[in-house]
């Protein structure tokens, strides 16, 4: 079955990716939705010459946001990106084979992380599996304040694609703790609504156990410097999180 293909892009000051991102659309996407979050420097004029259509919506947290983009769709199938990812060239062929005859309700694909310059191929980070082509009526985004993802309905079928999106994810080590302190916060108040107190000590010993994991077992060693500093600052994102949660409750108490 032969079908159209909607892009959605959720974006906040995002001048320096959104047209790269927007470019690995343009030969696969029927049309581009650009989903801001009232951003104050050039994004939504970068994205409006670069063809997208633009709808500016309050941020409530990223699931809703891309929600939003779905919503204002005219293809039934999506195609799901941030800002600072695009399509390599050979996931863009991919997709556009599989528009020709799509036989799956959604198609997951790899995607490939550039920390500081450099490709990441261990860590935990490569191939990082995501769900970004899917049937609106077969599968959504859930709820989740952070670390979203495509759910699928009872008996839907995925599907693989080659080629990589391409995340340009972290530009020097101020940023990637910067990222690490928004997301922890996020992470923490979706542990707190579900219950969770944050123990320290529990969080202490899981961000032991995730660098291990992620330095030795998922050879991030082999990564060099980088690989050091990514294992090092996911273990640490571990222990920040369950100290906020753990903050957040003895607020309550």
């Amino acid at each position: 079955m032969k079908v159209k293909l909607s892009a959605v892009i959720i974006t906040y000051n995002e001048a320096e990716n959104i047209e790269r991102c927007i470019s690995s659309l343009k030969d696969v996407a029927d049309e581009i939705i650009v989903v801001d979050s009232f951003s104050s420097d050039k994004t939504v004029e970068i994205a409006k010459s670069n063809g997208a259509i633009v709808f500016q919506n309050k941020f409530k947290g990223y699931s809703n946001q891309k929600k939003f983009g779905i919503y204002k769709c005219s293809s039934n199938y999506i195609l799901s990106l941030d800002a600072d990812e695009c399509l390599s060239k050979n996931l863009q062929e991919s997709i556009k084979d599989v528009k020709k005859n799509y036989r799956s309700d959604a198609y997951e694909m790899n995607r490939k992380n550039n920390y500081l310059g450099q490709w990441i191929n261990h860590c935990g980070w490569y191939p990082d599996k995501k769900i970004r082509l899917f049937d609106k009526n077969k599968a959504s985004w859930n709820d989740n304040y952070v670390h979203e993802k495509v759910v699928l309905i009872q008996g839907a079928k995925t599907g693989f694609l080659k080629g990589d999106i391409l995340h340009y994810s972290i530009k020097n080590k101020a940023h990637h703790y910067r990222t690490i302190d928004h997301y922890s916060t996020l992470y923490a108040q979706m542990m707190y609504e579900k219950g969770k107190q944050g123990f320290i000590y529990i969080g202490v010993i899981k961000a032991i156990v995730k660098f291990l994991k992620l330095y030795f077992y998922k050879l991030g060693i082999l990564d060099g410097i980088n690989g050091w500093r990514i294992c090092k600052a996911s273990a640490y994102s571990i222990y920040l999180r369950n100290k906020k949660c753990k903050d957040l409750y003895n607020e309550k108490v």
